[in-house]
């Protein structure tokens, strides 16, 4: 008999669904091990900086359909230790319903398939090896984000930081460059705004981020009875119309339809939100836009100077601060590894091969549940190289994810019971009033196999376009440790 009926690798927000997810199939005596190199549950929400705010309603950041246990305003943006205190919390309701163990600080290995089981082996915090089996295991890698690193520049007359360590800059007012546009710069700009209203703030936006408008996809109060647009209708809209090849397009249209941006005319989008007040805030906030990209900040003949990508350069005063906000998903490279393997007892969700994207919060929810009713691979689920999508085409990336996404949930709902889609607190639809909330599904469901097909011809067409791996998901033998 194995030590444990399943092992999850990473306690994050997608292995929390996973974990949550057992407790569906398994009985209080069955044993879970949660593993992470951590010391608490988090993930990346111990590694980012204080005055982070989640972006999203709330209560849609979650494990399974654990509610949160403050008293807040749906539209209240979490802190980071409101999160932090959540998924501790996520983690507690998932012990009432197995014999959860837990082994933070541990790192995963490797492993390998038997017909017995799987083994498991993990590194302890003293560098103890120790060799666990069970009978499933779920990685939940996530998008194995590093914390974030000063940009490298020449001159030594500015100070490059991060975001976590904007505080420790020597000057309280100097002017500030913030680069990158996208969730963390606009945090950096609204937190330098209001806490240091005379500062001096620039941005070097590149091609521009617009976000999702808030008031569109998540009004408030009575409200959300007959206004807004449910996220769910507006992805298979934009699943709709993007076939593969137009993503400028489709772009154009999301950004005029959908969002909003303190950049004129930005041309990327990654899925975050902002809100109309807040968009106000940091467009006022902003002294200068460069749309250009940073190659690097050097000393001139008179100081130090930001040396761009076009070859322009602007000079700016001597101990500016340059906070790097370029981000980190989808930057560095990893191994490929299969989505499923050793004859369907493994699940590795990370970004080069996660089925939906990088919304791998949804995988840890629905794998978990296809992993033990034993319908991976019999449904006709596609997975998509994203890191290697990127590396050609990063604006392609969210109109590719959100069809590969909105294909695979038309997939998983003919393949799981009713309970299982409506119980997935993960939903931004459950914003809504129910009525409102079961129009939409009855919708989904009446065109899902048409919408499939549209999907499926979307996905062959990438991979045409790009040679990347995009294919159905078929079992594979064991990998290697990443």
């Amino acid at each position: 008999m194995p030590d444990y009926e399943l092992c999850v690798v990473g306690a994050g927000i997608t292995g929390l669904n996973a974990g949550t997810v057992a407790g569906s199939y398994l009985g209080r005596d069955d044993r879970v091990l949660l593993v992470d190199s951590r010391e608490q549950v988090g993930g990346m929400w111990n590694d980012t900086y204080d005055y982070v705010r989640l972006h999203q309603p709330h209560g849609n950041f979650t494990a399974g359909a654990t509610r949160w246990t403050f008293d807040r305003p749906r539209e209240h943006l979490a802190t980071k230790r409101e999160v932090l205190d959540h998924m501790q919390h996520c983690l507690d309701v998932a012990g009432q319903s197995v014999d959860l163990h837990q082994r933070l600080g541990w790192s995963y290995i490797g492993h390998r398939a038997d017909a017995g089981g799987l083994e498991i082996d993990l590194r302890g915090p003293d560098g103890a090896v120790e060799r666990v089996t069970s009978a499933r295991l779920v990685k939940a890698f996530g998008h194995r984000l590093a914390p974030t690193r000063p940009l490298e520049v020449t001159s030594r007359d500015v100070h490059a930081v991060t975001p976590e360590s904007l505080a420790s800059a020597p000057s309280a007012d100097a002017p500030v460059w913030i680069v990158g546009a996208g969730k963390t710069a606009m945090d950096v700009a609204y937190t330098l705004r209001t806490t240091h209203p005379g500062r001096e703030i620039n941005l070097i936006a590149g091609s521009g981020v617009f976000f999702g408008r808030r008031e569109t996809f998540f009004p408030t109060g009575a409200k959300a009875w007959w206004t807004g647009t449910p996220l769910n209708a507006a992805l298979r809209k934009v699943a709709g119309r993007f076939d593969g090849t137009n993503e400028d397009a489709v772009a154009a249209w999301v950004r005029d339809t959908y969002c909003i941006s303190p950049v004129p005319e930005a041309r990327d989008f990654f899925s975050a939100y902002l809100s109309d007040a807040e968009c106000t805030v940091i467009a006022g906030a902003l002294t200068a836009v460069e749309r250009d990209y940073l190659d690097d900040v050097r000393d001139g003949a008179t100081g130090p100077e930001l040396v761009f990508r076009s070859g322009r350069t602007r000079p700016i005063p001597a101990g500016s601060v340059i906070v790097n906000c370029t981000g980190s998903l989808l930057r560095d490279e990893h191994p490929y590894e299969a989505p499923v393997s050793d004859a369907e007892r493994t699940v590795s969700i990370q970004t080069r091969s996660c089925p939906t994207g990088p919304f791998t919060a949804f995988a840890g929810y629905y794998l978990t549940h296809l992993l033990f009713l034993g319908r991976l691979t019999s449904i006709g689920l596609y997975e998509l190289d994203l890191e290697a999508l990127a590396a050609q085409n990063r604006r392609v990336v969210i109109y590719a994810s959100i069809a590969l996404a909105m294909h695979n949930l038309g997939c998983i709902a003919t393949a799981v019971p009713p309970k299982v889609m409506l119980g997935c607190g993960l939903d931004y639809d459950t914003w809504y009033p129910l009525p409102r909330r079961l129009l939409g599904m009855a919708d989904f469901l009446a065109h899902l196999r048409a919408e499939r097909r549209h999907n499926r011809a979307t996905l062959d067409t990438l991979a045409a376009r790009f040679d990347v791996r995009c294919a159905p998901i078929v079992t594979s033998a064991a990998t290697a440790a990443v």
